[in-house]
């Protein structure tokens, strides 16, 4: 069996979409070596990678295994890491609170943080993009949601970052016991004094004299605040680059502004801000195309290739905003399919519509040097987007 070599490859954060066309043409799995890994599995076909995401012969409970170890900690007792029927006791819990009217209602004030970051943004004539707004748009709303307050969210930003794209195996540990700790602080200022937010609606929940313990409202806490801003910096910074990387498509979505819920799935298509799932672990010896993947084994499903495979979309290296680009695979799929992706998308397409409306002549600032791409497997994106207008 040969094993795919990614240790150091830089153009590889750069661009992994040459890398899975060419294990794509060899197979769907593949084993995978890596600067953290010595041995990982990797699944990189559409067909194969959906099935994965709902097969229960994969396990994302990482203490099913005995070759896998990961911290003790309030935060991994979050619904991700969890198998029915722990995740659906949990879900379901979660899903009475954060409902769609919920979420609906938040769409005033999405449009009132977008219109109040561009008011501040605009008479520059050039920003870098995440800071100035992809970053700080979702990072209020959720912690509004949540009632997280405005002094701690650089913080948090902080913490946040370092646990998501780790430049080290130390500073994560440190970010993960300093996150568990604030969280279990918030968790008890909220008990104490409950607010009008969903951190104060989950520790009352019930459901069927059930609720969710200290440690789950940690877990679950963190899953939202990290899931509920990470994903969509990356959604409208990709979005955006890859408008201004491909010219017609900014044109295109300039003169037809309706196109806007469509441009959001095929920029979550192109170039998702997810590049692959969470871990998942082999409860029994699994075969894929002629790859057989022994039990106990740490899988990732490549999202990014999915959603670039061309068994699924004819021209998939291609940008095309009027594509049909439902049922890609940036939110997952099956049970663990992403929770918050309607908050997500809602944002995107606020945020996006509102950038191109007062931002005429949006383009790419030479000044601003090479990107920075984030580290890691796990998210697809840059620290930062210099623009001009």
């Amino acid at each position: 069996m040969q094993v795919v070599d990614l240790r150091g490859a830089r153009d590889f954060q750069a661009n992994p979409y040459p890398y899975y066309a060419k294990m794509r043409a060899e197979g769907p799995v593949h084993a995978v070596r890596t600067d953290d890994f010595e041995r990982i599995w990797m699944i990189v076909g559409y067909e194969e990678a959906r099935a994965a995401l709902a097969d229960q012969r994969f396990s994302k409970d990482w203490r099913t295994t005995q070759t896998w170890s990961a911290s003790s900690n309030p935060i991994n007792a979050n619904m991700l890491e969890m198998d029915a029927p722990h995740h659906t006791r949990l879900r379901k819990l979660v899903a009475r609170e954060f409902t769609p009217r919920r979420v609906e209602a938040l769409r005033p004030r999405v449009e009132q943080i977008t219109g109040e970051l561009l008011d501040a943004m605009v008479p520059a004539g050039r920003a870098d993009l995440v800071d100035a707004f992809a970053f700080p748009l979702p990072m209020t709303v959720i912690c509004e949601l949540l009632g997280v307050p405005d002094m701690d969210r650089d913080a948090f930003r902080s913490m946040s970052n370092s646990i998501v794209t780790p430049v080290s195996a130390e500073r994560e540990s440190e970010a993960v016991h300093a996150m568990g700790a604030y969280l279990d602080d918030l968790v008890e200022d909220k008990r104490c004094s409950p607010g009008d937010d969903l951190l104060s609606a989950l520790i009352q929940a019930r459901e069927d004299g059930d609720g969710l313990s200290r440690d789950e409202l940690i877990g679950m806490a963190f899953l939202l605040l990290v899931a509920g801003h990470e994903t969509t910096v990356n959604l409208i910074s990709n979005g955006v680059r890859a408008l201004l990387d491909h010219p017609r498509q900014l044109e295109l979505l300039r003169a037809e502004p309706e196109l806007i819920d469509g441009a959001v799935e095929e920029m979550l298509r192109y170039d998702g801000p997810v590049a692959t799932a969470t871990f998942r672990f082999t409860r029994e010896s699994v075969t894929i195309g002629a790859t057989v993947i022994p039990r106990g084994e740490a899988v990732l499903v490549a999202l990014g290739s999915g959603d670039r495979d061309s068994g699924r979309y004819p021209d998939p290296d291609t940008f095309d905003i009027r594509r049909e680009a439902q049922g890609h695979l940036a939110f997952g799929h099956g049970i663990h399919f992403c929770l918050g992706a309607p908050l997500a998308r809602m944002e995107g397409r606020i945020a996006i519509s509102a950038l191109l409306e007062r931002c005429p002549g949006l383009a790419h600032d030479p000044a601003g040097g090479e990107p920075e791409w984030l580290p890691g497997l796990l998210l697809r994106g840059v620290r930062h987007l210099p623009v001009r207008w």
